[in-house]
């Protein structure tokens, strides 16, 4: 596959170019233009290293898209893999939330299990578009998370945890009317079962919070799986997260905890979203005064897959940040924190995965999506 006429990305620096793909991989780059006439001409339309998302929850909106509605697991797969194959989006960690709550979240062992042998099943059968890895979202102060994690522990695409605590009252909803609101999206609490919630979730938190972060980052220690630490929002949840070795705070929730991150030498995580809105949904810190303030290493689409694309091309326009800036955010950082260092950028020697976009005003359109140098969207 040879291109021409592309604005490429490549980690430095942005120019108008050629790209020669051979056996899945990038063999040439060059300045300029050229005269074979089999060279696909991009017209100049941006030619960016396919995007690397480590965090979306896009999977759990098809496999419940209704309240009390589970979906067939196969089909909820197959359309999250198309969605994020449009999206530009050529390797993807979808985030599996385990730890049991009533009435708090898609929680299910049943639903848990189908899903990890599901992504098993169509990724042998060469039926998915991105390459898909399993993300455990380990949810500490639940009953049944070490069971649930020891049940998926061995499963072949594991290749990132997280440890978070979503308790009302600290962390992401320090403001319990916040937590209140996100729950009640799909109907109304009385303040009665808002008051028996807290109570509940709290006696869990003081029960199994601790013991089950410490056991979910030794097993994963065991296993050489990534931890990520979530929703960090005082320096003593960074400074706890270094102590345990932890490289990752996905989704600081205050200035302060990010500026804590990057003293420890921790990447931060923020939402695409985030960028995209102006702000967060939860009412935290915003990712473009990280961003300003040099603390922002990796984007998330979280739930939007679009957004990825969408808040590259913003961080350049909204923080005055180079494009390769930016787009490493969504490409190389990402892949590198996660061990995957054989993609991430447009360079020689490393795996095609790459994204073909036009521009619609300041919007960013993603045309085509290739990997391994075969067009997947």
């Amino acid at each position: 596959m040879l291109i021409k006429n592309a604005r490429i990305i490549s980690r430095d620096e942005e120019f108008i170019g050629v790209a020669l793909i051979e056996d899945g991989v990038f063999r040439d780059l060059s300045r300029g233009t050229t005269s074979v006439a089999a060279a696909e001409d991009w017209q100049g339309d941006y030619l960016l290293p396919g995007l690397v998302e480590l965090h979306t929850d896009n999977l759990e909106k098809h496999l419940a898209p209704r309240p009390g509605v589970l979906w067939n697991v196969d089909a909820a797969f197959v359309i999250h893999d198309a969605q994020v194959a449009a999206a530009g989006i050529t390797t993807v960690f979808d985030a599996l939330a385990i730890g049991s709550r009533v009435d708090v979240g898609l929680r299910g062992r049943e639903t848990q299990r189908k899903a990890a042998e599901a992504l098993e099943r169509l990724s042998a059968q060469h039926l998915l578009r991105a390459d898909h890895y399993l993300h455990l979202r380990c949810e500490v102060a639940t009953d049944d998370v070490l069971d649930a994690f020891d049940e998926l522990s061995e499963h072949p695409h594991l290749h990132l945890a997280s440890v978070m605590d979503h308790t009302p009252g600290q962390r992401q909803w320090q403001d319990p009317a916040k937590w209140r609101q996100y729950q009640e999206r799909n109907g109304k609490w009385t303040d009665e079962k808002m008051a028996t919630a807290l109570v509940e979730l709290a006696d869990q938190q003081e029960r199994y919070a601790h013991a089950h972060r410490r056991a979910i980052i030794e097993r994963c220690r065991d296993l050489g799986i990534p931890v990520a630490s979530h929703d960090d929002t005082l320096v003593e949840h960074v400074d706890e997260a270094a102590e345990d070795g932890i490289a990752i705070s996905e989704f600081p929730t205050t200035l302060a905890a990010a500026h804590a991150a990057r003293r420890l030498g921790l990447v931060s995580v923020m939402g695409a979203p985030n960028v995209v809105r102006g702000g967060s949904h939860s009412g935290n810190v915003s990712a473009i005064e990280l961003a300003n303030e040099g603390l922002l290493d990796i984007l998330s689409s979280d739930y939007v897959p679009s957004s990825l694309l969408m808040a590259a091309f913003d961080l350049s326009r909204l923080a005055q940040w180079t494009l390769p800036r930016a787009v490493a955010t969504v490409s190389a950082t990402p892949a590198n924190a996660s061990g995957l260092t054989d993609r991430g950028a447009i360079e020689i020697g490393l795996r095609a995965d790459l994204v073909r976009v036009g521009i619609a005003g300041t919007m960013p359109v993603p045309k085509a999506t290739y990997r391994a140098g075969m067009r997947i969207a």
